[in-house]
C-alpha cells in the first residue's frame, strides 16, 4: 500500500515539475515574440533568469532542453522584431530621410535603418516672389542675372535686374571699399573676439576667438574666401566702430546711386543687406578701382598666421582657378535668403563686362550660368542684346 502511494505521489510529483517546466518555456518564448526592438536588451535579462530556472528543472527532466528552445524563440522574437520594424520603414512619410540606428539584443551589436524627419530648406526670396519662373534664352539657374559692358554700360543680358534681393556676402565688397576709405594703417593689428562671432545664423569660423591678424591679412581673406569674422572686426575696428562703419556703408552706397541698397552689417549675414543687379554693376565698377580689391579677390589661396597657428585658406569661386577665365574682380555669396550669388569682372571675347548672378539654386549652378553667358557672349550673343526682365515690358514681379 505504502508502494503503491509512494509511487502515485512520485508521478504527481514529476508532474508538476514537468508542468512548471513548460510554464517557464512558454513565457519565456512569449515574452521573446512580444518584445520590441528597442528593449531587447530587458528581455535578455528576463530570458537569463527563466533559462537559470530552467536548467534546475533540467535534473528531473533531462529529456528536455529549454536553453535552446529560449535560445530559437529569443532568435525568433527577433527576426519578427526586425521585420516589423522594416515594414514600417517601407511606409512613405513626407519630409523624413533616412538614418542608421543600432541595438543590443542577447549581447550581440545591430544596425537597422529608420526614417527620421527633416525640415526642408525654406524658399529664397526670390522663389517666394517668383522670380525663377521668369524665363531665359538661356535657361539659367539664377532668378536674376545681369550682363553689362564695362566700358559703354551698354546692358547685354538682362534677367529681373531691377528686383532687390538680399546680397548676402557680396556685401564684402562694400566693406572692403569703406576699410580702404579710412586710411586707416594696414599694418595695425586686429583681435578676434566675441562680438564678432555670428549670432544670427549661428555660422562658424576658422578664425577662433583670440586670433591675431593685420588689417590687410583681415581684408584679404574676407574678399578671397568670404571669412565672416574678418570683415566683422574690420568693422569693429573702424574709426567709430561698428555703428559708425554702418553709416559710412550706406553713406557710399548713396554716393554711388545705389538706391535699392540698404546694408545692417559688414558680412552679408543677413536678409537685410539687400540690393538690385543694376546697384550692384555700380558697386562692381567702384570696387574695381581698388587695386587691392582686385587683387585680394582674386587671388587662388593665401596663408595667414593668427598667433596661435597657420591657416591656409582658398578661394570661394572655382573660376579664379580656370586659365580660361579673364577675371579682374569676383565675390561670391550665400545664405539661405540669397541663395547662391556671383558678382564679378571679367574680359570676355576681348571686351571687359561686368556680370552679376544673384539668387540661383544649386551649390555651383551660378559658375555653370557664368559659362553659359561667357559662351553666349563669345558666339556673338551680345550683339543681340536679351532682356527677360519686368522692363522688357512684361507682367513684371
Amino acid at each position: 500500500m505504502k508502494t503503491d502511494m509512494f509511487s502515485s505521489l512520485k508521478v504527481l510529483h514529476g508532474a508538476a515539475r514537468s508542468t512548471a517546466l513548460s510554464v517557464a518555456v512558454s513565457l519565456a518564448v512569449a515574452a521573446a515574440f512580444a518584445t520590441p526592438v528597442d528593449t531587447f536588451a530587458a528581455t535578455s535579462a528576463a530570458t537569463a533568469k527563466t533559462t537559470k530556472h530552467a536548467k534546475a528543472a533540467k535534473k528531473a527532466a533531462p529529456a528536455t532542453a529549454p536553453e535552446k528552445v529560449s535560445s530559437r524563440a529569443a532568435k525568433a522574437g527577433k527576426s519578427a522584431a526586425v521585420k516589423a520594424a522594416a515594414a514600417d520603414d517601407d511606409a512613405p512619410r513626407a519630409g523624413a530621410k533616412r538614418k542608421r540606428v543600432s541595438f543590443t539584443a542577447n549581447g550581440r551589436h545591430h544596425s537597422a535603418v529608420r526614417r527620421v524627419a527633416f525640415e526642408p530648406r525654406p524658399p529664397t526670396v526670390g522663389q517666394a516672389f517668383g522670380l525663377h519662373e521668369t524665363p531665359d534664352a538661356l535657361m539659367l539657374r539664377s532668378s536674376v542675372a545681369y550682363v553689362i559692358d564695362q566700358n559703354t554700360g551698354e546692358p547685354l543680358f538682362d534677367k529681373n535686374s531691377h528686383a532687390v534681393v538680399p546680397i548676402a556676402s557680396i556685401t564684402k565688397l562694400m566693406t572692403a571699399m569703406v576699410v580702404l576709405d579710412s586710411k586707416e594703417p594696414m599694418t595695425d593689428q586686429l583681435e578676434v573676439t566675441d562680438e564678432d562671432r555670428d549670432y544670427e545664423k549661428n555660422t562658424g569660423s576658422r578664425l577662433s576667438v583670440g586670433s591675431v591678424l593685420s588689417r590687410e591679412d583681415m581684408l584679404h581673406i574676407a574678399l578671397m574666401a568670404s571669412e565672416n569674422r574678418a570683415a566683422a572686426a574690420l568693422s569693429r575696428y573702424y574709426p567709430g566702430g561698428r555703428p559708425a562703419f554702418l553709416a559710412a556703408m550706406n553713406a557710399k552706397a548713396r554716393q554711388l546711386g545705389m538706391t535699392d541698397t540698404h546694408f545692417e552689417n559688414s558680412t552679408g549675414l543677413t536678409s537685410q543687406n539687400v540690393s538690385s543687379a543694376r546697384d550692384l554693376v555700380k558697386m562692381v565698377n567702384a570696387a574695381y578701382q581698388y587695386p587691392l580689391i582686385r587683387k585680394f579677390s582674386t587671388d587662388h589661396s593665401y596663408e595667414v598666421y593668427t598667433g596661435k597657428r597657420s591657416l591656409a585658406y582658398n578661394s570661394t569661386n572655382a573660376l579664379v582657378r580656370n586659365p580660361t577665365w579673364d577675371i579682374g574682380l569676383q565675390k561670391t555669396g550665400f545664405i539661405n535668403e540669397a541663395g547662391e550669388c556671383l558678382v564679378m569682372q571679367a574680359t570676355i571675347h576681348g571686351r571687359p563686362t561686368v556680370m552679376v548672378l544673384l539668387d540661383s539654386s544649386g551649390k555651383y549652378s551660378r559658375f555653370a550660368d557664368a559659362t553659359r553667358l561667357r559662351t553666349w557672349l563669345d558666339n556673338g550673343g551680345g550683339e543681340q542684346p536679351r532682356i527677360t526682365s519686368a522692363d522688357a515690358g512684361g507682367a513684371g514681379t
